[in-house]
């Protein structure tokens, strides 16, 4: 389902073509982001919960090897075969080999952004396999061909028109019902017999818990308990940053995720699942795919610590505008902009640069990643490595030039409030990015130096 990919300004310039959705989107995550910010002042201790996450996760990051190590032995002694996976080749070479050993054809998976990152789908199409996804959102952008969106709400960008025309396409339904209790109850008969009939299931996972060799799986619509609970065979894909020490520490992180992702005071369900029931096998995929190198990076270390609530991406007003599409990566938003480049940083150079450095982002995230200065320190990176656009260099390197040369900037200054009052056209116009989507202001008569030194005696 990969498409060509667009930097993200120009992705964004296609997104907003549609000014009606652009709005209606924005305004859907603002109300999710209130919603938000409601669920988080109900509970007076909202800032320590935030600040012990945030802790525990540290200690997470600074003690990997032992806690997958001890992860690991609990695991195997609960029945769970374990696999290591050192990138997405790997991981999805192991998923399609238990497949494989299996015989089987078909398969059933419910959210999982890892398997996302690894484009697991479209390797298992390529060798015969096919996949059902069963989370709602999911299961609609796969129906459209599309990716995710969002981490959290899938099918975000669209709205219930759109998802009417595709089921009427793909599940018969009645061509220009929109109702969403329809289509629901649709999608639910549509995969009522495929949970029947699938003999694998696939799960991502939340929380993984070190002490217990225990797994956690959080969802809103049951889809991950019934594939699991029905097949022979369950595998978790997991990235190793899931780990938690211990049990307890659940407390924290549930109260927390719900909460930050969609104002809930916890998913309607959260399950445990330790080992697997009698005469099934349960497999657990470790996967590495760039975390390692990420952990070694003192400066964006910290970002390990997402637990993919999505609240960034619903305060994030770039992101709101501009659609997930358009940052060509598994995990979009302000998250996505600084897991990215540390996965391929050429592809992905754009991404830290699609931010306006506010620090929303920040505010909200429910283990205190710094995510808006993560964003500042890869632009640096970026341009040090030599990824930078070339227009962004010639540009940014005038602009040293200028501010480095009083003289210049004073000149500078003047010439440009000359053309912008007597020849406007010079500078708007298409080659100017401000003037796409703003008025230019009116220009000032006098530079503030110019006023200053007027006006200092009075």
């Amino acid at each position: 389902m990969e498409s060509k990919v667009l930097e993200h300004s120009k992705a964004s310039e296609v997104f907003n073509k549609d000014k009606e959705r652009v709005g209606w989107h924005d305004e859907t995550l603002w109300f999710v982001r209130s919603k938000r910010d409601k669920a988080a002042h109900n509970i007076p201790d909202w800032e320590l919960l935030r600040s012990t996450a945030s802790s525990i996760k540290h200690n997470v990051l600074s003690n990997m090897h032992d806690y997958l190590v001890e992860f690991e032995k609990n695991a195997l002694a609960n029945g769970v075969h374990i696999h290591w996976a050192a990138d997405a080749e790997e991981h999805n070479k192991i998923v399609h080999g238990i497949i494989a050993k299996h015989g089987v054809t078909r398969m059933v998976k419910s959210k999982s952004m890892l398997t996302e990152e690894c484009h697991l789908n479209d390797y298992l199409a390529k060798n015969g396999v096919e996949v059902i996804d069963t989370d709602l959102g999911e299961r609609i952008v796969q129906l459209r061909d599309e990716p995710p969106s969002h981490i959290v709400l899938p099918a975000i960008h669209l709205k219930k028109e759109d998802v009417g025309e595709t089921f009427h396409i793909h599940l018969g339904t009645e061509k220009g019902n929109k109702d969403p209790q329809y289509l629901t109850e649709a999608a639910r008969h549509h995969l009522r017999e495929t949970f029947l009939t699938r003999k694998i299931a696939l799960t991502g996972v939340n929380f993984a818990v070190a002490q217990t060799g225990e797994f956690v799986v959080c969802t809103n619509e049951g889809n991950a308990d019934m594939g699991a609970h029905l097949a022979d065979v369950h595998i978790a894909c997991m990235g190793f940053e899931k780990l938690i020490p211990r049990r307890e520490h659940l407390g924290v992180f549930l109260r927390l995720l719900a909460r930050s992702a969609t104002g809930q005071p916890i998913t309607t369900y959260s399950s445990h699942f330790k080992k697997p029931r009698e005469g099934q096998e349960m497999h657990i995929v470790i996967v590495d795919n760039g975390r390692s190198t990420q952990l070694g990076r003192e400066d964006f270390r910290n970002s390990l610590k997402c637990i993919r609530c999505g609240a960034c991406m619903n305060t994030c007003p770039v992101y709101r505008r501009s659609g997930g599409h358009s940052y060509h990566n598994a995990v979009a938003g302000p998250i996505g902009s600084i897991l990215a480049p540390n996965l391929d940083m050429r592809k992905n150079a754009d991404l830290p640069f699609a931010s306006t450095l506010c620090g929303s982002c920040s505010n909200v995230c429910p283990v205190k990643i710094d995510i808006h200065d993560q964003l500042y320190k890869w632009r640096q990176v970026i341009v040090k490595e030599g990824y930078a656009a070339t227009s962004k260099k010639l540009g940014m390197g005038a602009m040293t030039f200028t501010l480095s040369n009083p003289a210049i900037y004073q000149t500078g200054g003047k010439v440009g409030r000359w053309f912008m009052r007597n020849i406007p056209f010079v500078v708007n116009n298409g080659l100017n990015p401000w003037f796409k989507n703003r008025e230019m202001p009116e220009p000032p008569k006098e530079s503030f130096r110019e006023w200053y030194l007027n006006n200092k005696k009075s």
